[in-house]
């Protein structure tokens, strides 16, 4: 199974910019399709993107649509996350997952690794 670490986390002011690095281990890196969640406090991980084993397709949350943009390296084991025009909304635990079976999935339970998160706080 693959191992995945997240950085690239931080504070950040409104209207500002972060990328999001995600390293992988273990298993054939480029056999995964790729995801991006994120929890804020009290609430439930939702889906934020997700970019299939080539990095040919990728797929976006609605809320996030036109301001990120996810992407993978197969030759460096990483998919990134570049976060721009951030708001307030967007701060939140951001995780990477990894997907033997499917490309695209929205759904938490359906992805077979995690990253242990990395924090991305927007000030207003």
């Amino acid at each position: 199974q693959v191992q995945l670490v997240e950085s690239g986390g931080g504070l950040v002011q409104a209207g500002g910019s972060l990328r999001l690095s995600c390293a992988a281990s273990g298993r054939a890196f480029r056999n995964y399709s790729m995801g991006w969640f994120r929890q804020a406090p009290g609430k439930e991980r939702d889906f934020v993107a997700s970019i299939s084993w080539s990095g040919g397709t990728t797929f976006y949350a609605d809320s996030v649509k036109g301001r990120f943009t996810i992407s993978r390296d197969n030759a460096e084991n990483t998919v990134y996350l570049q976060m721009n025009s951030l708001k307030s909304e967007d701060t939140a635990v951001y995780y990477c997952a990894a997907d033997l079976l499917r490309v695209g999935s929205r759904r938490v339970d359906e992805y077979d690794a995690w990253g242990q998160g990395t924090q991305v706080t927007v000030s207003s």
